[in-house]
């Protein structure tokens, strides 16, 4: 019917990485962070104040990914005689976030002797795909297409784009860009209030779940 494979070499893949967005989002946590740093007396360690900041998070948008999906589908009525094929360009965007509620105790690690905040991250995980059909671009053949036949030939392409647009998603380069998004967001925004706390030159050590150290 359709054929999910078939992709321009020249699919546009605008991709924007949302570092200020993280940036805004983490203005209260450094904030908390900060303020409860400079408490020591109630605060013991940074774990605990990391991990409750984390949690007020919940939710956390890190990258974004403008795709162009290319599929097409075919249509067969009569018995064969009346053909007609359908080529479509679908731009959709996915998001990729963190879940920081789902951080546990053992995520955060603190060594004073090196100055170095360990901190473990819940896997980087993709969005459905928004699909923008408004902006949709077809190429249709066949000599006569009946509305019932452009109709079936619109709703497979747009499956087949979700399906192509889910697996481009997963791309190994592009989830690195999510995870790198999301490393260098966390880290300065936890830096800069410990350092600020009296901590020194803390080094924060960013890592995911399910990946290996140092990813």
């Amino acid at each position: 019917m359709g054929d999910a494979n078939l992709i321009s070499p020249q699919a546009v893949r605008k991709l924007a990485v949302l570092p200020w967005l993280l940036f805004i989002g983490s203005l209260a946590l450094t904030a908390f962070l900060g303020w409860q740093l400079t408490h020591p007396t109630s605060i013991g360690d940074p774990r605990a104040v990391s991990l409750t900041a984390f949690e007020k998070q919940n939710r956390l948008l890190v990258f974004s990914a403008q795709l162009a999906p290319v599929v097409a589908s075919d249509d067969t009525r009569l018995f064969g005689l009346v053909k007609s094929h359908q080529v479509a360009v679908i731009p959709a965007r996915v998001d990729y976030t963190v879940e920081l509620s789902l951080m546990r105790a053992d995520s955060v690690r603190w060594d004073a002797a090196s100055s170095t905040l360990s901190v473990r991250l819940p896997p980087v995980r993709t969005s459905r795909p928004n699909l923008d059909e408004a902006r949709a671009q077809y190429l249709r053949e066949g000599v006569w297409i009946t509305r019932d036949a452009q109709d079936k030939l619109t709703r497979d392409n747009t499956r087949l784009a979700e399906r192509l647009a889910v697996e481009q998603a997963g791309n190994p380069v592009l989830m690195d860009l999510a995870r790198d998004a999301a490393t260098n967001a966390i880290r300065q925004n936890l830096e800069i209030p410990l350092k600020v706390a009296g901590f020194g030159n803390v080094k924060v050590d960013v890592s995911f779940d399910g990946a290996p150290t140092g990813q």
